[in-house]
């Protein structure tokens, strides 16, 4: 294995490789070294929107406000404006994909109120996930005092991010993408030139040189590495992809998948209980406010009104009729309506099962919910409701009910979709045949979890990805676990 020398990289320099699968190390230079991050940092930024995301704080459609603040961050950025309206989607692509400055900036803003406070729940997590040596001053990266982070740390980052966020880890696999305002490019060129690459982050800064952590797969193997301090963007690459040789050579080819523990979520601790955020989301109508976001906020008690001490449920008259009630106790509602009916009427003979059917039929079309119990009105004793012909109310009530039933005709059909927008990948290859010989091989291997998926080749520039689409995310999930318990690599492939 030729090696570059440390004298090509520009000073000072670290790097890292490991084995995504186990969290092994399998080389480091100076992994401990405090440098600073450049644009790795993103990969924190990125992090915790998804936590954000995952936890409810705010959604992919949530409407951002951009600050002054925002567009003030030099380059590179997408460009945006102060007062804008930007989804958090399109942010979180620039971020990903171009390294936006301002995207990033805004990301952290919306979800913690101000960039500060961003950085101080960045660092929190940073140590809830093991990064030790890392401290943030900005979502961005660019150089400030303080600011720092190590190979080691930005390696582990990177397995988490792919572990803990596998839906949303192929934005880090994208050469480009619809960022709202316009297309967007990714810096990472290793992508086209290193085979099973599919990620994840490149950076730069004059103080910090050029970084990248990169992940690669190859069959059941797949690698992670990092380097702090390259000269060039083309010498930095050149490095990652001996130090991803490298890893490769070492590296097991059956190793026990060990996911790594994904921390607790903290949210936005130290902000107080409201932190209230000035980039309120977009109304339906366009109109916009101020957004309170209410930080552990869990629900402790019941909102439903309850009786004053010693006071009596109202009564209701006896010529009111009856309506369904709800009780906490079902089968106490069951008995007090059995007892209600037995008073009111006899039971109906078998034979009346007829008549049953087109109550119910009624009892559809008036919007009651099937199984609902619902006590019959009462009406004064020796009072007759007839009709012209001398029919009783309750022959009438059966003839408009037969009448109804046949009129009617309740369909019920069960959705299709399913919310059956996921997919899962198992590899990328060499050809179109030995990516369908994969997926055909994996199919039989694991009939139960991937059964009424959908087995598709996707064609990409430096390969064929192997996926199974048509999936629930449940069912992704336990399909992708499933595979992996058999050593198969796997990661989810979300909603596009």
């Amino acid at each position: 294995m030729i090696v570059a020398p440390l004298s090509a990289m520009a000073a000072p320099y670290a790097a890292m490789v490991m084995d995504a699968r186990s969290g092994k190390v399998l080389h480091a230079e100076n992994a401990d070294t405090r440098l600073h991050p450049a644009s790795l940092t993103k990969m924190m930024t990125l992090y915790i929107a998804f936590e954000a995301v995952q936890n409810g704080e705010l959604s992919m459609d949530t409407v951002v406000s951009i600050s002054r603040n925002a567009t003030a961050e030099p380059p590179s950025k997408l460009g945006l404006r102060t007062g804008q309206k930007m989804k958090m989607r399109y942010l979180v692509r620039a971020a990903a994909v171009k390294s936006a400055n301002d995207a990033a900036t805004a990301i952290g803003e919306a979800i913690s109120g101000s960039e500060a406070a961003f950085a101080r729940r960045m660092t929190r997590t940073a140590k809830a996930l093991g990064m030790t040596r890392t401290t943030f001053k900005n979502a961005h990266g660019l150089t400030e005092s303080g600011h720092l982070s190590t190979a080691r740390d930005m390696t582990i980052l990177g397995r988490h991010m792919l572990y803990d966020y596998p839906q949303y880890y192929n934005l880090f696999s994208r050469r480009a993408t619809d960022a709202g305002m316009k297309t967007v490019y990714s810096h990472n060129k290793l992508l086209v030139n290193y085979r099973g690459a599919d990620g994840i982050k490149t950076g730069y800064t004059r103080a910090a040189g050029f970084n990248l952590v990169a992940s690669a797969v190859r069959g059941r193997e797949r690698v992670i590495a990092t380097v702090f301090g390259g000269r060039s963007s083309s010498t930095r690459d050149k490095r990652v992809a001996e130090l991803l040789d490298l890893g490769f050579k070492k590296a097991q080819t059956n190793v026990a998948l060990n996911k790594p523990n994904r921390p607790a979520y903290m949210g936005n601790q130290g902000l107080g209980p409201v932190e209230v955020a000035k980039n309120a989301d977009a109304s339906p109508s366009g109109a916009t406010g101020k957004s309170v976001r209410v930080v552990a906020a869990a629900v402790t008690r019941s909102l439903r009104p309850q009786l004053r001490p010693g006071a009596e449920p109202p009564a209701v008259p006896d010529t009111a009729p009856l309506v369904a009630e709800v009780a906490d106790d079902i089968t106490t509602a069951l008995e007090e309506v059995q007892v209600a009916e037995a008073e009111v009427a006899p039971t109906p003979p078998a034979e009346d099962s007829e008549k049953a059917v087109a109550a119910a039929a009624i009892a559809e079309a008036s919007g009651i919910a099937p199984g609902a119990s619902v006590k019959p009105m009462r009406r004064p004793q020796g009072v007759l409701l007839a009709s012209a012909g001398g029919t009783t109310a309750d022959e009438a009530t059966a003839e408009a009910a037969a009448q109804v039933a046949q009129k009617q005709e309740v369909v019920t059909r069960v959705s299709t979709s399913g919310g059956r927008h996921w997919g899962i990948n198992v590899g990328r290859y060499p050809s179109r045949y030995a990516a369908e010989k994969v997926l055909l091989k994996t199919a039989l291997m694991e009939t139960s979890s991937l059964d009424g998926s959908l087995r598709k080749v996707v064609g990409r520039s430096n390969g064929f990805d192997a996926n199974f689409m048509g999936l629930s995310r449940e069912g992704a999930d336990l399909a992708c676990r499933r595979l992996q318990a058999r050593q198969v690599t796997c990661f989810m492939i979300g909603p596009s």
